[in-house]
């Protein structure tokens, strides 16, 4: 089984004009191949799955992988809500955004900005900590 891609710029066959086109990833489908040998009895399972079934699975995981997005944005919002100089200081910075890019900018940079803030926080936390000992 090869893991292929959708290329919207690939040109079909004349008769082929309905079909998306594909591209291959030699390093995707090296990673599929080694999953199908370690693991036969998956592989088996998964080939005798009805094509439905197959597409279900699909969107069932889209819909995991969007869910997990917005709990993830949801948090960092509410992380932001409890310091308001930080917010304020993001709105600052993403306001000639267009409206509907404002909020998704807002949390990758509220989200990379507490990423960097948490070890220095934490260490600060140890130093303390190791000073009152």
């Amino acid at each position: 089984m090869t893991m292929i891609k959708r290329n919207s710029k690939t040109s079909a066959p004349a008769g082929a004009q309905d079909e998306p086109g594909f591209k291959e990833n030699p390093q995707i489908n090296a990673r599929i191949d080694e999953y199908i040998k370690q693991n036969p009895k998956q592989w088996e399972y998964i080939q005798s799955m009805p094509r439905e079934r197959l597409e279900r699975g699909m969107v069932l995981d889209r819909i995991q992988r969007n869910d997990r997005r917005e709990k993830m944005h949801e948090g960092v919002l509410n992380k932001l809500d409890q310091n308001p100089e930080m917010k304020q200081h993001i709105e600052g910075l993403v306001k000639h955004l267009p409206e509907d890019q404002r909020e998704g900018a807002m949390v990758a940079i509220a989200a990379r900005t507490m990423r960097a803030l948490k070890p220095k926080q934490e260490q600060g936390q140890a130093q303390g900590v190791s000073a009152s000992v």
